[in-house]
């Protein structure tokens, strides 16, 4: 499958739309706090970003995705299952190894690219209930992302894309993976925030979920939030991964339809 290059032109996966409608002012408030603020790029409140993705974009991995979601873009590579180490317990089942880094030229900040064992971490978390560890025994499988441009839900994005390359190695599943976060901003609710909306927000929600089996793999919870917020806030997400997941299927399938090179 590595050797496949596939990719889809940029989608739309945003929830379907609520009865409520957000008013727009033709002005950008840089504070989000007026009733009337505009979201930076111009979305509206539960509208994401178009998601552009590609596989096979390491020919040396295993398998590989590349994932550009508005400034955000990711490249994630996947290598084995190779023998683990002679000095790792046996098991039955496979190991998972995820390691998320940012160049130095992922943010405004200079020098400020890095491992990142938090997102590291969290990646894992997302991605061990989804992958079928009993089919490679005895072995391990590396997963590295790497955040190329940080412009906001960057571990949202890289879950996806680590997913996506993991189906390009031909590593078994239960199903896809797929993550969306909203950032709460006074009183609304913004989906797939950028940095600027991320650095304003009073709370935040991640939901990674298997959508074709209807279930979460991770939920990550941050701020203050009543529970009418929190119950809009999953729905909104469940249903945008949805429709990721949707958009990402048709990538493998067009990787799949590919002729050989």
């Amino acid at each position: 499958m590595a050797g496949k290059s596939s990719s889809v032109a940029p989608t739309t996966y945003s929830p379907s739309p609520t009865l409520k409608k957000q008013q727009r002012n033709n002005q950008q408030q840089p504070i989000f706090k007026d009733v009337d603020w505009v979201r930076p790029d111009g979305r509206a409140f539960q509208h994401c970003r178009p998601a552009f993705l590609r596989t096979g974009a390491v020919n040396s991995a295993s398998g590989s995705a590349y994932a550009e979601f508005g400034n955000t873009k990711v490249i994630v590579s996947v290598f084995g299952p190779r023998e683990s180490k002679k000095a790792m317990m046996f098991s039955d089942i496979g190991r998972l190894n995820c390691n998320v880094s940012y160049t130095t030229f992922a943010s405004s900040i200079r020098g400020q690219g890095s491992e990142h064992k938090e997102f590291s971490s969290m990646l894992h978390k997302a991605l061990e209930g989804a992958v079928m560890l009993e089919s490679f025994p005895k072995t391990t499988v590396d997963v590295f992302a790497l955040v190329l441009e940080s412009g906001g839900s960057d571990l949202p994005v890289v879950i996806s894309c680590a997913s996506l390359a993991l189906a390009d190695a031909g590593i078994m599943m239960f199903d896809l993976v797929t993550s969306v976060s909203v950032s709460c901003l006074g009183t609304n609710l913004v989906i797939d925030p950028i940095t600027e909306e991320e650095s304003y927000q009073d709370g935040s929600i991640m939901i990674t979920s298997m959508p074709s089996r209807n279930e979460v793999t991770q939920l990550t919870l941050s701020g203050d939030w009543s529970t009418p917020k929190i119950h809009e806030a999953m729905q909104l997400c469940l249903d945008a991964c949805l429709k990721l997941g949707e958009i990402m299927r048709s990538c493998l399938r067009e990787a799949t339809s590919a002729p050989h090179e």
